[in-house]
Formats: structure tokens, sequence, C-alpha cells
């Protein structure tokens, strides 16, 4: 505890920055492979949750939240595709389902409604 505090009151050399054209230090791909978003689903030739048909999503509980108010709407899978189909797109089903819910209405088509997020 001496010691840092000792420390504390010289100066210590700044680290160097990295300049436009070095390599990355590898903690940062390791955060960035780390990230919750960086599943399979985003990979080439995968499609994520959103753009599948209603039949084609494994879960049997569907969520969708809004980024503008924060509201989180669930929706079984069955109850969804017995109400829009099962060749719905899960996508047209969850803007449907938090805009049949919205509270932020100001009477401007631009601004009305949610924004879905499918995380």
């Amino acid at each position: 505890m001496e010691k840092m505090a000792a420390a504390v009151g010289k100066k210590m050399p700044p680290a160097r920055a990295l300049a436009p054209n070095d390599d990355l230090p590898p903690e940062y791909w390791q955060a960035l492979l780390a990230d919750a978003h960086a599943d399979e689903a985003h990979l080439p030739g995968r499609q994520p949750v959103r753009s599948l048909r209603l039949d084609q999503i494994p879960q049997h509980l569907l969520r969708v939240g809004c980024w503008r108010c924060g509201r989180t709407v669930e929706i079984q899978k069955v109850d969804a595709i017995r109400l829009y189909g099962p060749d719905s797109i899960w996508r047209n089903v969850s803007q449907r389902l938090l805009d049949n819910t919205c509270s932020e209405r100001t009477g401007r088509h631009e601004e009305d409604g949610c924004w879905p997020s499918y995380d």
C-alpha cells in the first residue's frame, strides 16, 4: 500500500497511443468476439431470427422490445401462429404487436410507433 501511495505522486510516462496503421491489440479482438451480439446468428449464410417465418423459429416464447419506450412484448409461438399464420415473418408480426399497444403517438406518421429490438 505504501508503494502504491508513493507512486501516486510520481509522474508516470504516458502510454504510447496507437497510430492509424498499427495493429490492434489482441485484447481488443477478444473483447469483440466475447460480445453478446457476436453470436452465430450474424455469420454469413445464417438468417437472423427476426427474418424467419414463425414456423421456422425454434423458441416457444417470442419476445420483442422497443428502443423508444422500453416496453417488452411477449407472445407464445403457437398463439402467434394462430393469430398471424405460420408463414408470417417474425419482423412483421413483432412490429404489429408493438404498434397495437404503442403509447408514443404524436400524430405525425414519421414519428409514430415503436422501434423493435430483437435481443
